[in-house]
């Protein structure tokens, strides 16, 4: 591996080309949300928002075209995303089926897996959400002890996920299980992926309550649930394989930079158009981060386009990414010399309580910072 990875990649002109209509629509659909809302950024649940992006050809927009896709490139995801994300958007119902589980199982599914799933993805009709962390298991991936045993005409699974995102209101959840005896196959051996129905019988879905009173992530436990032969996605004893191709859309999208996007908007606002010298000094720096993260994310993009696995660099894109999140509220409190206020106060000072109290899940959510960094070192050859 090497830096060169993060190679300037620029937006072709017909992706570009997508920019001011999806401006249009999001300036006109969202004229009324209140910028506390935006700043749920893409944790901001409303199915029917979801559905009108699918009536827009702006789901699932680089599958096939016979799923209910468009073919289209990554760079023209991409705009859309990027323009979804800067308005503070409540994209959350799609989000990780268009992201992350549409193109799994377009790459690993069956085709009857394919024509199953795939078209209500790209309506914005089904939601998904991924079971990988585990109670007891950390950030150690590779420790997880949820199972599935095969039994006559499928699988018996046991077992509990945590930190399960939006699983309350989601249709499945692909999950990472053990299917093989862990002493025989290795730590990243005798793992498999399942496609879930959540709502099978043996399923209890109970959600955690964050600081700020949200309930993003759940504890979801499956007790004897009987899966169908073809809840099996992939290969069986390949989880792993699958799972570390997976999580390179999840770390390298502008996600990880714009999460607290909203914060900028309303302190800009708030300082108006003659900012101070310390100001325009430390919203240059922000600008000059945001424009970087921005570059190695494209190029992370251009790298998924040619179909190449660049676990590294969207794990660089993810760490970084979340470091400048984390230190915005921190930032333009002190900019701006105005308290987090819960519930009331000014526009900036509810935002930045919110961003200032959910902060912290930023690096945790897709890989915490530890893991990260073991993945940068050994990509550099340093591990």
């Amino acid at each position: 591996m090497s830096i060169s990875q993060f190679s300037y990649s620029s937006i072709p002109a017909e992706a570009e080309a997508l920019r001011l209509d999806v401006r249009s629509f999001v300036d006109d659909a969202l004229q009324d949300y209140p910028a506390v809302k935006r700043a749920y950024s893409w944790m901001g649940f409303d199915a029917q928002f979801s559905r009108l992006l699918g009536q827009k050809g702006w789901l699932g927009m680089a599958l096939p075209k016979r799923y209910g896709g468009a073919e289209a490139s990554p760079f023209a995801r991409y705009v859309i995303i990027e323009e979804l994300l800067a308005a503070g958007a409540p994209v959350s119902a799609h989000w990780i089926a268009d992201r992350q589980s549409a193109p799994l199982i377009l790459r690993f599914g069956t085709e009857s897996q394919k024509e199953h799933y795939l078209p209500p993805i790209c309506r914005g009709e089904s939601y998904f959400c991924i079971g990988m962390s585990e109670p007891n298991s950390g950030s150690d991936l590779a420790s997880i002890k949820s199972n599935a045993k095969r039994i006559e005409g499928g699988w018996l699974l046991n077992g509990q996920k945590v930190w399960t995102t939006n699983a309350q209101h989601s249709h499945y959840m692909i999950a990472l299980v053990r299917t093989g005896d862990k002493e025989e196959s290795g730590r990243h051996g005798g793992m498999s992926q399942f496609i879930i129905d959540l709502n099978l019988p043996g399923i209890t879905i109970r959600p955690i309550a964050d600081l700020a009173g949200g309930e993003h992530f759940n504890e979801v436990f499956f007790d004897d649930v009987r899966l169908d032969a073809d809840a099996l996605i992939g290969e069986e004893g390949k989880g792993w394989q699958q799972v570390t191709a997976e999580l390179a859309f999840e770390r390298s999208g502008p996600e990880r930079f714009l999460s607290s996007i909203a914060l900028i908007h309303t302190a800009i606002k708030a300082i108006g158009s003659k900012p101070d010298a310390l100001q325009a000094r430390d919203f240059g720096r922000i600008t000059a981060r945001l424009v970087t993260l921005r570059n190695m994310s494209l190029a992370v993009t251009r790298q998924l386009s040619d179909g190449q696995n660049p676990a590294w660099a969207a794990s660089c894109v993810k760490d970084l990414g979340n470091v400048f999140e984390q230190d915005l509220p921190e930032i333009l409190q002190l900019l701006i010399e105005e308290q987090p206020q819960v519930g009331g106060g000014s526009e900036h000072a509810q935002v930045l309580a919110y961003l200032t109290q959910m902060a912290p899940s930023f690096s945790l959510r897709g890989g915490t910072r530890e893991i990260l960094r073991g993945i940068i070192a050994r990509g550099l050859g340093l591990r």
